[in-house]
């Protein structure tokens, strides 16, 4: 770590169990969950790719991310949270790969050059300002679409990425018709899809999608199931992979 950690009121340091990263998060802001870790390793990466992370929070996708992309650039609305992420990478030594830029990615010149990027990571509000119990603050920002559509993410992934260039997503199964619409809307087609189960038995409460800029609509991949939890309720093989935990 380049600097001691010095955390503030509300703040509590977390491992992410890669190379002996770490990562800031506070308690009372929206903490990045396991869609998050999950999403990070859907992609194919070559190591030479530019990459935007729509939404990064505290910084958690570019952190997982960083041994495997050439340069990432890492967009958050909220300030608290931007600044937190700014930290995060500092304090893993990731200043030459890493940078932070808090705005608004509803005004996408604003922030970054049109097809300026490879590769563009986005784990979105899931759901729409109508639906559900709306919690406040951050946490609703984070889970409904108060701040950003998915319009709004979509336009700016398809603003970012070069002809050719990837889009990788996490989201609902339920908003799968949605998405495909919009992505269409902005010329990007899905290429892979995945679902997440909890168990082997229960229905998808995740999905993970790969969309490709200027490509045809034919040629999805539906890709097996990935399962969290295996019968007895324990983290099956490839989760426990994904975490870095041994076997």
């Amino acid at each position: 770590m380049s600097e001691m950690v010095q955390l503030r009121p509300n703040e509590r340091l977390d491992d992410l169990c890669m190379g002996g990263r770490q990562i800031i998060q506070r308690t009372d802001e929206f903490c990045f969950s396991m869609d998050a870790v999950l999403l990070a390793h859907f992609l194919h990466m070559t190591g030479r790719e530019h990459v935007l992370d729509l939404g990064t929070g505290t910084g958690v996708i570019p952190l997982l991310i960083a041994d495997r992309a050439r340069e990432i650039t890492a967009v958050e609305l909220n300030p608290v949270q931007a600044e937190l992420a700014a930290r995060n990478v500092r304090m893993n030594n990731l200043t030459d790969k890493i940078s932070v830029r808090e705005g608004d990615y509803r005004d996408p010149p604003a922030l970054f050059a049109c097809g300026e990027y490879d590769l563009v990571f986005s784990n979105p509000p899931y759901r729409p300002v109508t639906s559900g119990a709306l919690s406040v603050g951050a946490r609703a920002a984070a889970r409904h679409e108060i701040t950003a559509t998915l319009a709004d993410t979509v336009r700016a992934a398809a603003y970012a990425l070069k002809h050719g260039g990837r889009l990788a997503m996490v989201h609902l199964p339920e908003r799968l018709g949605e998405i495909v619409l919009a992505l269409h809307a902005e010329g990007l087609a899905v290429k892979r899809l995945r679902m997440v189960q909890p168990r082997a038995d229960k229905a998808p409460n995740l999905m993970l999608i790969e969309a490709v800029k200027g490509t045809a609509l034919a040629g999805m991949r539906h890709e097996p199931a990935l399962i969290v939890r295996d019968a007895k309720g324990r983290y099956t093989e490839e989760i426990r992979s994904i975490y870095g935990q041994e076997m």
